[in-house]
């Protein structure tokens, strides 16, 4: 199919040309990049972690666990979530600090649920 765009219009599937949307992806591209300049190795460590586990969790993950599994200083542990979340894009807390939204999973209820072939489930966020 290569670089081809479509668009559905009621019963009509209508190629966009490449020069309408390619500088848009361009642009996208761009922003994430800008936007994702904060992270250090210890801060995609932490979310990949934290993505990882969820699923097996069966709830929200507390501080001290993803500090103690990754070796971190429970201080370090804390100041890297909050950088996560500040930035509103991979993370979410509730009000006792745990983890319970990772990009792109969530253990709150959401219409998306997620079974993964190891059989653990989850929502998606």
């Amino acid at each position: 199919m290569g670089n081809k765009l479509l668009a559905g219009v009621w019963r009509y599937l209508l190629g966009i040309p490449p020069v309408l949307w390619e500088k848009q992806i361009k642009k996208a591209k761009e922003k994430v990049r800008k936007s994702n300049r904060f992270m250090t190795a210890d801060h995609r460590r932490v979310h990949h972690f934290v993505v990882r586990e969820l699923p097996s969790a069966g709830g929200p993950l507390p501080v001290e666990r993803v500090a103690q599994s990754l070796e971190i200083p429970i201080e370090v542990t804390e100041k890297l979530l909050q950088d996560l979340e500040e930035h509103l894009t991979f993370l979410y807390r509730n009000q006792l600090g745990e983890v319970t939204w990772a990009y792109p999973l969530t253990v709150e209820q959401t219409p998306h649920f997620i079974t993964f072939d190891s059989g653990e489930k989850i929502y998606a966020a």
